[in-house]
């Protein structure tokens, strides 16, 4: 039963996983499923084939835990330690808070991103510029940004592209370009000096071994080409943004942000929003972290309108249909016929060169025909005169030409026009921490009156920080969830809840490794990193099952013997417990690190989310098989002891015993009280002056109802030592000094 409900906790910790929707979701899906299924199966198998094959298989000599050679060496290792962790309980509590306590400010300097930067292999180069730019100096930048990049010698090919193609997918104006820049395999890289520690401090036979470990010449990488690419494309006017094909497309389809972070500004006014969005241009440049910034101006656009005068056109005979034909067959070309050249067919479209469109004046030149001139009546009323009329007239005879601003682009999100500014960040910030510092920045240049928001209109942060913030909310609701189901099923096995709190405690012991994991390499929280740690709770919490039900075996075992009478026996029996259990759990976290390491050097595509699945687990695995092994049996121990004590109490002095249970209801009270309240900071966006209150009543009703346990502890002691004292006497036995271990204070 317990390797059947291990099993279960194991799926069932995956929960939270398949809560994830969107991109998480199709990506840790299909592996949640499988590890499910896998655990299922397993759990079935545990409880059905497992016994009848090793029945079948397990014949022959089969030695003793005690005589196994394996086991044999590891208990020599290991014996010595148990015993003194179990006979100095203090010192080894205080050795695991303190590891505990190690992992709170490591915890708290990792940051946060929703999923790890995945390398596809190439990049796209978004720059970005006002919206006053011609089609032709687009094209003329294009070119010289494409030459640039070509000059790494990184890069294979380059592909630029301005303006938008004709697909309902790619709103992109012309003043943002998209560049793709297929880049060679990283065998072709270049490589860069690093001087190392040993260079000049060691013997010279030893460099080849030192090198191989720690090599001087490094190759590129991923970020630090970016870096070089950004300095080299610094052009006046552009701001540059990077991203790869595959996350750009997924980002703007998803929040229609191309950058990390982005800021959308809602209202019902063009030029209000474009007066806000200048303002947070500015505001931004100057948070630590900022790569570039850059507003999509709403207004600002240069057009060319042609606005026909009705009465001239009435003079010449004409309408605006007319005008409209010519100016569309003129400047925006008119196609004319087809021409076939094998299986392609191409359009033939005619209009002016360039150098007859190229300005405003040339524009008024273009001429459009007139009617064909027919018969009228001659001046001065003398009927039947011909009268000559001209067979062209200029444009700007007809209509007045000009240049006028408007919006470049109109955007539209939930009945509100809205514009966007856009914020590349640098690889060393994270996108949790950057939004908090910028949210911080913005908000209070809002209160000096530096970016101003028109009445009705709202920020709304959005990019990779809102599909992050999703996903917290998400997994605010789905962990505690899990983690209720996983305690349910531990009540299952072993029916108390005290152990099921002792089993859970290596959880945090786990989660002590997985922070110094990820903090020593260098990752932040992302959703790859949650599922990693998401794994780890269930396999915690599967050794702590295993490692209880061995203990409870051997306590069993003797307390039926009626061998269970001091503080010294419950030591020896859990002694005995832990030590058979410490090659299968060595076995067990052996085993899963084989599987796991191995990743944490993976490269290629996929490499980047795996190895952050597999760094909290490594880490948590290790630390959890050392905590586990020497701190569960110490707090297992004196809770047994405790139980000693109150069953000594029952029978030599009952009226001290119910002061004991009132007061430990009582502490448990309190602590619930206080983790609900605290529980709750994480649910609401102001915590309430009652919370306050019931976190500060919850901590002092639980200590002191701790302060009066313990006193009324110390009294129920030693009456049963005079219960004790008093049996002997009656009894006539010879006069024995009392056990002093008897429910000794831990």
């Amino acid at each position: 039963p317990a390797i059947f409900f291990s099993l279960l906790i194991i799926a069932v910790s995956f929960i939270p996983v398949f809560g994830l929707t969107g991109q998480a979701g199709r990506l840790f899906r299909p592996l949640a499923f499988a590890k499910t299924f896998v655990m299922l199966s397993a759990a079935v198998l545990s409880v059905t084939v497992a016994p009848a094959m090793r029945d079948y298989l397990i014949r022959g000599k089969i030695y003793p835990e005690a005589r196994h050679p394996v086991s044999r060496v590891i208990r020599a290792f290991y014996e010595p330690f148990v015993h003194v962790a179990l006979r100095k309980p203090k010192t080894t509590v205080l050795i695991g808070l303190m590891a505990l306590l190690s992992a709170l400010p490591i915890a708290g300097r990792i940051g946060s991103e929703f999923m790890p930067p995945l390398d596809e292999g190439d990049l796209v180069y978004m720059p970005t510029t006002l919206p006053t730019i011609s089609i032709e100096e687009a094209r003329r930048q294009l070119q010289r940004q494409d030459a640039i990049l070509r000059e790494f010698p990184e890069v294979e090919r380059v592909l630029g592209k301005a303006g938008r193609a004709e697909t309902p997918t790619d709103p992109a104006p012309l003043p943002m370009f998209e560049t793709m820049v297929k880049l060679r395999p990283r065998a072709q890289w270049r490589t860069r000096y690093v001087r190392r520690w040993y260079v000049g401090r060691t013997p010279v036979f030893l460099r080849p071994a030192l090198n191989w470990l720690q090599p001087e010449f490094v190759p590129m990488t991923r970020e630090q080409l970016i870096q070089e690419m950004n300095q080299r494309l610094q052009l006046p006017g552009w701001t540059n943004a990077f991203t790869q094909p595959i996350r750009n497309r997924v980002d703007m389809l998803t929040t229609g942000i191309r950058t990390p972070v982005g800021i959308k500004i809602y209202g019902s006014d063009l030029a209000a929003i474009e007066r806000t969005g200048t303002s947070l241009e500015r505001v931004l440049h100057a948070v630590p972290g900022t790569r570039s910034v850059l507003f999509e101006r709403s207004v600002g656009g240069l057009y060319v309108d042609i606005v026909p005068d009705r009465h001239a056109l009435a003079r010449y005979g004409l309408q605006v249909e007319d005008v409209n034909e010519v100016i569309e067959m003129a400047l925006g070309g008119a196609p004319v016929t087809t021409t076939v050249e094998g299986r392609n067919r191409f359009t033939v479209n005619v209009r002016y060169a360039e150098d007859f469109r190229s300005s405003l004046e040339r524009i008024r030149e273009v001429l459009v025909p007139l009617p064909t001139p027919g018969e009228a009546s001659g001046g001065m009323g003398e009927p039947g005169a011909r009268t000559a009329v001209a067979r062209q007239v200029e444009l700007g005879a007809l209509a007045d030409v000009r240049v006028v601003t408007g919006p470049p682009m109109i955007r539209d999100e939930a009945g509100l026009l809205v514009g966007y500014v856009y914020v590349d960040i640098d690889a060393s910030r994270d996108v949790g921490r950057y939004v908090d510092a910028a949210r911080g920045t913005v908000e209070a240049a809002t209160r000096r009156g530096e970016v101003r928001l028109a009445p009705g209109s709202y920020l709304r942060w959005t990019g990779q920080y809102e599909l992050l913030a999703q996903m917290e909310e998400r997994m605010k609701i789905l962990i505690p969830l899990a983690l209720l189901i996983i305690v349910v099923l531990l009540y299952l096995q072993f029916k108390n809840f005290t152990e099921v709190l002792i089993v859970l405690l290596s959880v945090p012991f786990a989660l002590v490794g997985s922070a110094w994991a990820v903090f020593l390499l260098g990752y932040n929280f992302s959703t790859a990193v949650w599922v990693g740690v998401i794994a780890l709770v269930g396999l915690a919490a599967q050794t702590g099952v295993v490692m209880i039900v061995y203990i409870d075996h051997a306590y069993e075992r003797r307390f039926a013997a009626g061998q269970i009478n001091s503080l010294e026996d419950i030591i020896e029996a859990h002694a005995e417990g832990t030590i058979q259990r410490v090659r299968p759990k060595l076995m067990t976290v052996g085993t899963m690190l084989i599987g796991l390491v191995p990743l944490l050097w993976a490269e290629g595509s996929g490499a980047d989310v795996m190895k952050r699945i597999a760094a909290p687990m490594v880490g948590g695995l290790v630390t959890s098989a050392f905590l586990t092994l020497e701190i569960i049996p110490v707090i297992y121990t004196y809770w047994r002891a405790e139980q000693l004590l109150w069953r000594h109490v029952g029978e030599l002095a009952p009226a001290r015993l119910a002061p004991l249970q009132w007061f430990e209801r009582a502490i448990m009270a309190g602590l619930v009280v206080l983790l609900a309240a605290s529980v709750a900071r994480l649910y609401l966006s102001s915590v309430p002056a009652a919370l306050h209150v019931a976190s500060v009543a919850g901590a002092a009703l639980a200590a002191a109802s701790l302060v009066a346990y313990l006193a009324a502890r110390g009294g129920a002691r030693h009456a049963v030592e005079r219960g004790r004292l008093a049996t002997l006497e009656t009894s006539g036995g010879p006069m024995a000094s009392p056990n002093p271990t008897t429910g000794e204070d831990p």
